[in-house]
């Protein structure tokens, strides 16, 4: 029998860009004490990055800083349930919180030789300074967001579901206008 909740993937080739929904992917929050990150990259098996911005990719996932004590962990369905294990456990003795995030959010993946300029019809960032391997809470237009930078000409959107019509139809929009050079 079908899944009835299912979301339709979205693809858009009607630019430059490639536009594609991403499937849906397991993520946690995890807020805690910078003074901490040692035991929490213990519990996690992978280095937690220390610096806001930064991100630390791993085969399973990856672990990137949002915020002076936040960080957002993207991992495999398969590890789910041991690193919620593992931070219950980290509980008993550091305070912290991990939330699974997963249904949460949707990812976009743009690619294509004039990515920032279809990002920059709804976001200010200086995407020249924006380097490979980073990953920035921001706005899209007036929607949050999570940006990551994965290669020179392809980013990763990550936006609350609620938004993502908004932020899918803008983007679609300006990917049109950047096909007609408008």
């Amino acid at each position: 029998m079908a899944n009835t909740n299912a979301i339709e993937m979205l693809s858009d080739h009607s630019g430059p860009i490639k536009l594609l929904q991403l499937p849906e992917e397991v993520r946690f929050s995890l807020r805690i004490d910078v003074s901490l990150i040692a035991k929490a990259s213990k519990a996690l098996g992978f280095k937690l990055p220390d610096q806001i911005g930064a991100r630390t990719d791993v085969e399973t996932g990856y672990a990137a800083m949002l915020g002076p004590d936040e960080w957002v962990i993207k991992t495999s369905a398969e590890d789910r349930d041991s690193i919620a294990f593992a931070f219950t456990k980290l509980y008993k003795t550091t305070p912290h919180s991990l939330t699974d995030i997963s249904d949460r959010e949707i990812s976009i993946l743009l690619e294509g030789g004039e990515v920032t300029d279809l990002l920059a019809i709804g976001n200010p960032l200086d995407f020249r300074k924006f380097k490979v391997g980073r990953s920035e809470r921001t706005l899209f237009d007036t929607a949050q967001i999570v940006l990551h930078r994965d290669r020179d000409d392809s980013f990763k959107l990550d936006v609350w579901r609620s938004f993502f019509p908004h932020v899918w139809g803008m983007l679609v929009v300006g990917n049109r206008e950047l096909a007609v050079k408008i």
